[in-house]
């Protein structure tokens, strides 16, 4: 059908720069051998910064450089960078043509490629406004919060489901990655957006959005099955304490919980008090919806679902029946599993409990399920000599399992996602179970108590203050007010810092998840500040943020190599060139959908599940009984939607974007890494997905210019790189395409005719069917180039 090896020549040839397809992105050994001895020679980057320069309060008249006449200077962000390139005797680069910033901010603000028009449209506009208002329209677009949401669901540690063995589904996790992505569409003041996820439940208890934000701690890795409840206590206490540190403050915090910080001065007592603030939290993933905020994909979920309970009610009534004849003894004995501290709770009579007994059995009660008493009448039957071994029980449990077999019979009718309720953090009082300080970390060692408290490294001269609600201990206010208070110089830092890495490929403070000793002290320490105060300062706007760093003439440099600056800066710290960076994995996937015309921009909703290989997911189903590992979609435009609704099992990442280093969902994630392998140019040329989605673009390039070669060809270029070819890139295609057609002609005639052609195309009647099959080709090999994949 088609002639693969002819076509990965091509593709080769393309990725490597060989015929001048796309922007050499990898220098060679020799060349980077060269540059390292010439920047032995001269003045390294150094950093004014001080030793602890990320706890100093933030500067509220930050001195702007003199630019010195410069006409490159557009934003006071360019003075800042113009100061230290002349420093170094260095000078910026010259602007990046239009197409190219366009393109540039398309993807960092959205996610995916600008429209041929839309890149014609800022040609043509010789307004002096023309860049603000694209980047205006790019804010203002709903596809903002998803870009932005998706980056911040990496550090959240985001998943569809709870992970370890059993991999358990967590069928409404989608309204936390919703109210993520609304918070950015409205430009949420950021300190409000940390409150909410800290302490939402608290400081807003009738709010249920506020609640739903909560979900960022909620969030963590969960072994339902853990038979020591009080370690588990431990162990999410714990999760939290670590995200809070890494996610707001860029702190390696949890190395204090084994022993004293060995960098930075925070001692592991501090660790447990910090700790401390989580500690009466309890997460509750089974909240009813409020009513009248049903969404119509709840209602169509409860209409779904009272329509399969109602036809399988008379086989469960009949297998609840079964399981009430053993359910006392089945429930006991399944309590009995549990270790012994978790035992003393559980059977401890009600008035005697401890608010670390009260967590116990509020945790006993959210993951036990009828599947209990199911396991019991199963172990009790299948080996005579168990303890409880009840012959009884054996007639019970061939009727049970037949009349499962019978329930299988309206699996169709089994709604495959959505659910009626939410996720929220709540308090189990206004006492809370006391927090230890644990020898090495180790649960089982705890010596004194503490009580909640900020490191002194972070907050010496802060007055905490904490003020139990009628039903919480208002720890989490406390903490939350404090990370966004004007004396925690952190979180504002920290944020601007993560943003400006975004957008450039590296923080100013160039490790983003570390601000103490052991991290990069920043290279333009006072444009941190400068950043960090206008943030607070325009009411904690991520969008003001973005716009001024966007617009900025540093931003909007050109990506080409200058040998002067390798010589003096050759890791671009000081950014006399704009750095050049590989498409995130979901960036990827979205702009082929997008550039195939086949992209479904519906914003939310329950996570979809796109097409895997059958093979993969071949009688997997998960282990508690909960449904497939992954579901068999039944709306095709599930398979179009953007990767941000793609379900994240933690078990089964999803094949078609693992390969490009997505987010690890099991901690929070910081920075995207940028691998190189076989496997990343294997997956997208072998994948029978893609190359449908090359099909679809080949088609919408006929539609729009019809049957001439180059102005397929140019039409091509400009859907996917937002330029036309060069003449020596469109001799080399049009040489592919006559050579192609010949190969495919060859190879058609088989038992079955067959060639791969354009689809979407409305007339189809005086189509060539191998000039079509060629041009799918080259479609395919042009989408797999670096021209594509990097945005320069």
């Amino acid at each position: 059908m088609r002639n693969r090896k002819v076509l990965l020549a091509v593709l080769v040839s393309l990725s490597a720069g060989v015929l001048g397809f796309g922007q050499a992105v990898a220098l060679t050994e020799k060349t980077e051998k060269k540059i390292e001895k010439k920047a032995e020679k001269t003045k390294p980057i150094t950093s004014t910064a001080s030793r602890d320069w990320a706890y100093e309060p933030i500067s509220k008249n930050v001195v702007v450089p003199d630019a010195n006449g410069s006409k490159w200077v557009r934003t006071p962000i360019d003075n800042f960078i113009l100061a230290r390139l002349n420093e170094y005797g260095l000078t910026p680069a010259e602007e990046a043509d239009r197409a190219t910033y366009i393109r540039r901010v398309t993807l960092d603000l959205i996610g995916f490629l600008p429209t041929p028009d839309e890149v014609a449209a800022f040609e043509k506009d010789k307004s002096p406004d023309a860049y603000e208002k694209v980047v205006d329209r790019l804010l203002a677009s709903p596809h903002f919060g998803e870009r932005q949401a998706r980056r911040w669901l990496d550090l959240a540690r985001y998943a569809d489901s709870a992970g370890f063995q059993n991999d358990q589904t967590r069928p409404n996790n989608w309204r936390y990655r919703d109210y993520v992505i609304k918070s950015f569409n409205e430009d949420k003041p950021f300190n409000q957006f940390v409150r909410e996820q800290v302490a939402g439940d608290e400081l807003w208890p009738d709010n249920q959005e506020a609640k739903i934000a909560t979900g960022l701690l909620a969030g963590y890795p969960d072994n339902f099955n853990s038979r020591d409840l009080v370690q588990r206590h431990y162990q999410i206490a714990t999760d939290m304490t670590d995200l809070v540190g890494e996610t707001f403050l860029a702190s390696t915090i949890g190395c204090a919980r084994c022993h004293n910080h060995k960098i930075d001065k925070i001692s592991q007592v501090e660790y447990f008090q910090l700790q401390a603030f989580f500690a009466n939290t309890f997460n509750n993933e089974r909240v009813e919806l409020a009513k009248g905020t049903e969404t119509q994909w709840d209602i169509d979920f409860i209409t779904a679902q009272a329509a399969y309970q109602a036809a399988i009610k008379p086989i469960t009534d009949q297998q609840k029946a079964i399981l009430d004849q053993v359910r006392e003894k089945g429930r006991k004995y399944h309590n009995e599993r549990y270790l012994t501290d978790s035992r003393d709770a559980i059977f401890k009579p009600k008035e005697l409990w401890t608010p670390l007994d009260k967590w116990v059995n509020a945790r006993l009660n959210a993951v036990a399920s009828e599947r209990d008493i199911v396991a019991y009448l199963r172990e009790t039957t299948a080996n005579k000599d168990h303890p409880q071994y009840d012959p009884a029980n054996v007639e019970r449990w061939v009727e049970y399992e037949r009349l499962t077999e019978e329930l299988k019979k309206f699996d169709h009718l089994r709604p495959r996602r959505g659910s009626k309720t939410y996720t929220a953090l709540t308090e189990l009082g206004t006492e809370a179970p006391p927090i230890h300080v644990r020898f090495n970390g180790i649960h089982e060692r705890p010596l004194d108590a503490v009580e909640p408290g900020l490191p002194k490294l972070w907050a010496a001269n802060y007055p905490l203050t904490i003020t139990p609600t009628a039903t919480s201990t208002g720890r989490r206010t406390a903490l939350a007010n404090w990370l966004v208070s004007e004396e925690n110089p952190l979180t504002s830092r920290v944020y601007v810092n993560r943003v400006w890495a975004q957008l450039f490929n590296k923080g100013i403070a160039g490790i983003v998840e570390d601000f103490g000793r052991a991290g990069e002290k920043p290279t333009h320490p006072e444009l941190l500040d400068y950043l960090a105060n206008q943030f607070v300062n325009n009411g904690w706007s991520v969008k003001k943020l973005q716009r001024e760093i966007v617009l900025s003439a540093v931003y909007r440099q050109s990506s080409d190599e200058r040998a002067e600056v390798l010589k003096i800066d050759p890791a671009n710290k000081l950014l006399a060139t704009y750095p050049r960076k590989r498409l995130e994995a979901e960036e990827l996937r979205d702009s082929l959908l997008f550039a195939a015309g086949e992209l479904d921009e519906t914003i939310g909703g329950p996570a979809v599940f796109p097409k895997v290989p059958a093979s993969l997911v071949a009688g997997n189903v998960l282990a508690n009984g909960g449904g497939a590992l992954w579901e068999d979609a039944k709306d095709p435009n599930d398979h179009k939607r953007r990767s941000i609704y793609t379900f994240v099992r933690r078990s089964l990442p999803y094949p078609l974007t693992a390969s490009f280093d997505p987010a690890d969902p099991s901690k929070p994630h910081h920075k995207r890494d940028v691998t190189t392998t076989p496997l990343q140019a294997l997956t997208l040329f072998n994948s029978d997905v893609v190359f449908g989605w090359s099909q679809a673009l080949a088609g919408r390039v006929i539609a729009d210019v019809g049957p001439n070669e180059g102005a397929q060809i140019d039409r091509l270029y400009e859907i996917l790189f937002s330029r036309k070819p060069t003449s020596k890139e469109k001799s080399a295609l049009k040489g592919f395409l006559k050579e192609q057609e010949k190969l495919v002609a060859q190879k058609a005639w088989t038992d079955k005719f067959e060639v791969a052609v354009p689809t979407g195309l409305k007339d189809t009647k005086n189509l060539d069917p191998f000039k079509a099959a060629a041009f799918v080709d080259l479609v395919h090999a042009v989408a797999n180039s670096n021209d594509f994949a990097y945005r320069f």
